[in-house]
């Protein structure tokens, strides 16, 4: 594991594991707009933390009928370590603007996470899966925005852990952040 010490004690940490096993207050599920959560991380995160997750997102959806790229809603955490599941859109490689919408996305999670007054969220390489988003990018914009995050807001989030199952998604956050001067290398 990799630990980043921002200002007023922020802390980014960059690891490999089961994000379905995290204990911080929230996990984000990269989710498709109609949260269907039926591949990937959004299937390991819904068949972890059993049927309350797709069930609470069925309602939400039934409420607001999709939930847009980078917009953000919060479910409980059902039979996960995690009190909360946030599950965000993030876009699909080739569909335009999807670094803005990226970045987006992730600012909406850490500010849902704010007004939850959440201490710790984990959040996996949103976007980088089967929407194909570059790997190597998506890490450069999820450490940036997360830093932005903390420099820009008092928050009572005091750490973000980004955590991916594959070593390659993993080695490219710690290259990010290597070439950003956060870490060695």
């Amino acid at each position: 594991m990799h630990t980043i010490i921002l200002p007023r004690g922020k802390m980014l940490q960059i690891k490999q594991g089961d994000i379905t096993a995290e204990t911080t207050d929230a996990i984000v599920n990269p989710a498709n707009s109609h949260l269907r959560h039926g591949g990937g991380a959004a299937l390991a995160i819904a068949r972890a933390g059993g049927s309350a997750i797709q069930k609470q997102s069925q309602e939400l959806i039934k409420k607001i009928g999709s939930l847009p790229v980078s917009h953000a809603v919060i479910t409980d955490g059902g039979l996960l370590p995690a009190k909360f599941v946030i599950h965000t859109v993030g876009p699909r490689w080739g569909e335009g603007d999807e670094e803005c919408k990226l970045r987006q996305a992730v600012e909406n999670v850490l500010f849902l996470g704010h007004l939850y007054n959440l201490r710790s969220v984990s959040m996996p390489a949103i976007s980088s899966g089967i929407f194909g988003f570059p790997k190597d990018r998506c890490a450069q914009i999820l450490l940036q925005t997360a830093i932005d995050f903390f420099l820009r807001l008092d928050t009572p989030l005091e750490s973000v852990t980004f955590c991916n199952y594959d070593a390659e998604t993993c080695q490219h956050f710690i290259q990010a952040a290597s070439a950003a001067k956060l870490i060695d290398s």
